[in-house]
C-alpha cells in the first residue's frame, strides 16, 4: 500500500568477472524505483567459489552508496558494520539512507543502546524499566 515502505534486498554484485555487476543493480534500481520501490537493501553474494568479495569492515557499503547516487533512490548498507561511529559515519557522509545489523545484533542485542550511549544519544536510549537492573 501507498502508505507503507516497499523495500527490496538486492545482491548488488555476485564478485564473478562476467557476472552481475553493480552498473546492472544501478539500472535495476532505476526501474525498481519507477515502479514504486522506496529503498534497496543493498547486499552482495558470494555463491561460487570463484567469487573473491572483498570482506572487510564495511566492504558492501560502497555498493549501497553507489546505487543511491546512481539511481537517485535511498539504500540500506550492510555488511560486517560493527562500530557506533562507522554506522554514524555511513549515514552522515550520505553513503547510505540506513544501515542494517545482522551478525552484529546476534553478537550484541543491545547493539542500538549502545550505540546510543557511545554516540553521546543516551536519552534516546532509554532502558525500559524492568531491565534497568541488566544496566
Amino acid at each position: 500500500p501507498d502508505s507503507l515502505p516497499l523495500a527490496v534486498r538486492l545482491s548488488a554484485t555476485d564478485w564473478l568477472e562476467g557476472g552481475w555487476t553493480i552498473e546492472d543493480s544501478v539500472e535495476l534500481a532505476r526501474c525498481l524505483k519507477d515502479e514504486g520501490v522506496d529503498l534497496i537493501d543493498c547486499s552482495s553474494s558470494a555463491i561460487h567459489p570463484a567469487a573473491k568479495p572483498p570482506v572487510g569492515a564495511g566492504y558492501q557499503v560502497p555498493l549501497a552508496e553507489q546505487v543511491r547516487h546512481g539511481a537517485g533512490i535511498a539504500t540500506a548498507a550492510v555488511g560486517m558494520i560493527t562500530q557506533p561511529m562507522q554506522a554514524d559515519e555511513i549515514v552522515r557522509n550520505g553513503r547510505a539512507d540506513v544501515v542494517l545489523l545482522g551478525k552484529e545484533m546476534l553478537r550484541d542485542p543491545y547493539w542500538p543502546l549502545h550505540a546510543a550511549r557511545k554516540l553521546h544519544q543516551a536519552e534516546a536510549a532509554a532502558v525500559p524499566p524492568q531491565y534497568l537492573r541488566a544496566f
